[in-house]
């Protein structure tokens, strides 16, 4: 008879699950994680929101740790967020005190008196960010040797918010360097929602131990669907052409009920929130650029209240607890599918209730997106989640924070610290060079040394910029007294408009009263209306490939299995019959003529456009940006050169680099560390989608020219 894994939980742990948790069982993720953990296996655990998955990693990790007496900070807890890092201390810390152990926070908001009681008395849990560990190797206060030499496991939860994003090859490099520093490999334990690729996903976490080490997905049957079972929830799909018009309906609609809306950008979220306000609907907001303290106000209160409504944007996406919520609505659509099963799984939590989600679209294109997004979604697809290429401008990073925290380190010796992991090997020779060149490192007596230009550029505050992977825009510091608001984008100040400067922010308006230039500092004071919300966007691409077919695929006909309103029923015939003829063909792609106007609809997303259009240089307009529908031709463009453009690019096997604006280049953290040649070269490869547009190329092209 087999033994049943919960048994090989320390006693202690399985008392506390029964008489303080009052769990009569585990759940199925729980007890399938139980053995591999304390067999000590790296694992991925999969499970929707709300899933159960820290608890499927703490309950063995701890049992391990007590069975196998370690002592000292054994254990890292890696989160994307603060406030998720925040949310979970509390319950982290309770774990480990059923068996006398501690748990302690360090992130960018810790104070210094705390993190010099953990440099002095080292927690057994240490729940952190990468960028704070980063920090912890390379700060002249912290002996990373002392605090971080017993590490034996790290949980890494939200694992796919990292993998798909620069911040990914930062956390796997350094890793790899605290893996030098214990001595021994490490454990890992990824967390994540449900992903379209778990297998590569643990493969990708394990970095230089992926062929060395076991390791297994862990999940649920109910997460292993085929694509033929429909995904369980309640789904509504409505056409509201507003933003003002979505407000009364938001405010009219479930009244006494705990309400989340989401929104794709921080200004649809001001915007949003202020307009409740005026309903008198007790609003909370939560966006990036709300300062720390407001935002952690919101969603205290939200947590608290009932009859309410949050309006953020994906900072609420992530396992951060805001209570117990009847509803999720979201304005217009998220870009992924995986956003969707993250905004969809925060209901449906109380027994008995059912996951939900109202979709209120304000434009046509946005609510064609929405279908489409719901199409993937009831096919089951979701996104494969994948490294963005070539992160020459992390290795850059990496080299100069290695030589911070060892001080120097032999020319030759330091592709040992990433324990092979490719590109941060041998491979990184060239980036090596240019770095020395440019006075970045220095070089004496076979010992790399911080340059001059490594000081200048990045040495302020001890080095911090290197600590982060991503750059942050420029944005003013938002001040009422001495109340922090949050920030502005410096647009908003120097654009020229008529009458006083006012401002939206937090969700309520602000007249400026005082603007300190040199220390990006805006003072104001309430006012009635008049604000103004918008910030830039670091991101120029588009949609995918997969979703912008989908949104094809509706306009052919295809309807998401989801409750259509007779709005948005009406809007979607009006698109397959006004447009969808000179805009979609069931037997391929179209190239249409409107005047001058040569445009080719290949529904392949931007990337992959992006990729034509560099690609087919004789019919490609050169003087255009791509978009995630269509391609525009140049105006003479006929049949025969058509056909020979597309022979030279031999049907997508002569493909070519997307060509790269300059502003996604300088939005390449560190790329002033790499030859000109080299940051242009990484921005293309993220930039290209050569599946999408070789299937684009492969498919049949009809000219049609609309009557």
């Amino acid at each position: 008879m087999a033994l049943d894994p919960v048994d090989r939980l320390d006693p202690v742990v399985l008392h506390h699950v029964v008489n303080t948790l009052g769990w009569p069982d585990l759940r199925p993720l729980q007890r399938a994680a139980i053995n591999p953990l304390m067999d000590g296996e790296d694992a991925i655990l999969l499970a929707p929101t709300a899933g159960g998955k820290t608890e499927a990693a703490c309950l063995p990790v701890l049992s391990a740790m007590s069975a196998q007496g370690w002592s000292g900070t054994s254990v890292l807890y890696l989160c994307p967020l603060k406030a998720l890092l925040n949310n979970l201390v509390t319950r982290v810390h309770g774990y480990a005190q059923w068996l006398g152990r501690r748990a302690e926070l360090w992130h960018g908001d810790t104070t210094e008196a705390r993190r010099q009681h953990i440099r002095t008395d080292p927690p057994d849990i240490l729940l952190t960010t990468p960028e704070s560990l980063e920090a912890m190797l390379i700060g002249v206060k912290t002996d990373h040797a002392t605090l971080l030499g017993r590490v034996r496991a790290v949980v890494v939860d939200e694992v796919h918010a990292f993998a798909d994003d620069d911040r990914g090859w930062h956390l796997l490099a350094v890793l790899e360097r605290l893996q030098q520093v214990t001595g021994r490999p490490l454990q890992r334990i990824g967390l994540s929602a449900t992903v379209g690729n778990p297998e590569q996903l643990l493969t990708w976490l394990q970095g230089s131990g992926a062929e060395k080490r076991p390791g297994r997905v862990v999940a649920p049957a109910s997460v292993q669907s085929t694509a033929s079972d429909r995904p369980a929830g309640e789904v509504e799909l409505d056409y509201v052409g507003s933003l003002e018009n979505a407000a009364k309906l938001v405010a009219a609609l479930h009244r006494g009920e705990k309400r989340l809306v989401f929104c794709d950008s921080r200004s649809q979220v001001e915007q949003l929130g202020a307009a409740l306000r005026e309903r008198e609907v007790t609003v909370f907001l939560s966006h990036a650029s709300l300062s720390v303290q407001e935002r952690a106000r919101s969603e205290q209160a939200f947590a608290e209240a009932r009859d309410c409504v949050i309006v953020s944007t994906s900072t609420l996406e992530l396992g951060i607890d805001v209570g117990d919520l009847d509803r999720v609505i979201q304005i217009d659509s998220p870009g992924t599918v995986a956003s969707f099963l993250q905004r969809i799984g925060r209901t449906g939590r109380r027994p008995g209730a059912t996951r939900n989600c109202l979709f209120l679209a304000t434009r046509k294109d946005t609510l064609l997106q929405a279908a489409a997004l719901l199409v993937l979604w009831s096919r089951g697809w979701v996104e494969p989640v994948t490294a963005p290429p070539e992160p020459r401008h992390l290795v850059a990073q990496q080299l100069l924070a290695l030589v911070l925290q060892q001080h120097r380190i032999g020319d030759s010796l330091w592709p040992e610290q990433w324990n092979g992991l490719v590109p941060f090997d041998r491979s990184a020779q060239p980036v090596l060079r240019h770095l020395m060149s440019e006075g970045f490192l220095e070089q004496d007596g076979g010992l790399l040394f911080i340059g001059p230009e490594a000081e200048r550029r990045f040495g302020r505050r001890h080095f911090i910029e290197l600590t982060a992977s991503f750059t942050a825009p420029p944005q003013f510091t938002v001040l009422s007294g001495r109340t922090e608001i949050g920030q502005t984008d410096p647009s908003v100040l120097t654009e020229e408009r008529p009458g006083p400067r006012r401002l939206l922010l937090g969700g309520r308006n602000w007249q400026v009263t005082f603007i300190d230039w040199a220390r990006k500092r805006v003072f104001v004071e309430p006012v009635d209306s008049g604000g103004i919300a918008k910030w830039s966007s670091g991101s120029l691409a588009g949609l995918s490939y997969a979703l912008t077919r989908a949104m094809r695929d509706v306009l052919l006909g295809t309807d998401p299995p989801v409750s259509l309103t007779r709005r948005a029923d009406t809007c979607l015939a009006e698109w397959r019959q006004d447009h969808a003829p000179d805009l979609v063909h069931p037997g391929g792609t179209l190239i249409t003529r409107n005047g001058s106007d040569v445009r080719w609809w290949t529904w392949a997303g931007y990337r992959a456009n992006a990729t034509l259009a560099a690609t087919l240089p004789s019919v490609a307009d050169p003087v255009q940006r791509p978009t995630d529908c269509f391609l525009r031709l140049r105006e003479d463009l006929t049949p025969e050169r058509w056909q020979a453009a597309r022979a030279a690019a031999d049907d997508g096997a002569a493909l070519v680099l997307p060509d790269v604006d300059p502003r996604a280049v300088r939005g390449l953290k560190f790329s002033a560390a790499l030859p000109e040649r080299l940051a242009v070269a990484t921005v293309a490869a993220r930039l290209a989608d050569f599946d999408g547009a070789s299937a684009a190329l492969r498919e049949p092209v009809r000219f049609h020219v609309p009557a």
